[in-house]
């Protein structure tokens, strides 16, 4: 009997912390593809607010209870992506398209990736419209300076995003 050809995609990022305007990519890259890895980057060349090991913690938790997460892995990984999707036998990199400003970044890294590892596609999608204004760095901001983020992380983010700036 032939053996089912796994089709895998890797959505990566420092996820700084996840929002859920992450997780709602995730779900739906999750209908795409028989596995999604979700890999955490240790990401040198930023300075994250949450330690490697806490962002993993925080994605894990925050997957936990989702009906699709028999398809999803969350992994970590260091260095270059186009080799991390080689070393899994991804055939997809999936990246998020905010606005048009996301674009020319996520466009530069898709041709460099694909110069890199030539079987490997990248998939842009959009994030669903109650999400197009998130990210990580507002919802840092909006934590630093007091703001409710109720709604916009997991709960186990918001927590750490307290105990983290009580300790400021």
């Amino acid at each position: 009997m032939a053996r089912k050809t796994i089709r895998r995609a890797i959505y990566p990022g420092t996820f700084d912390p996840v929002t859920n305007g992450h997780l709602s990519l995730i779900e739906r890259a999750s209908h795409l593809f028989d596995e999604l890895i979700v890999a955490v980057a240790r990401n040198g060349g930023k300075n994250p607010m949450f330690a490697f090991d806490e962002r993993l913690i925080f994605m894990r938790r925050a997957l936990e209870r989702e009906p699709y997460r028999h398809r999803i892995k969350v992994v970590g990984f260091d260095g270059l992506l186009a080799d991390f999707a080689v070393q899994t036998k991804a055939v997809a990199i999936i990246r998020g398209l905010r606005a048009l400003s996301d674009f020319e970044y996520e466009f530069q890294m898709a041709l460099m990736n694909r110069k890199l590892a030539r079987q490997v596609e990248t998939l842009f999608l959009m994030p669903a419209l109650s999400w197009v204004y998130l990210s990580s760095s507002i919802v840092k901001d909006v934590a630093r300076n007091g703001g409710d983020v109720t709604g916009l992380v997991p709960s186990v983010v918001k927590r750490g995003l307290d105990k983290r700036l009580r300790q400021r």
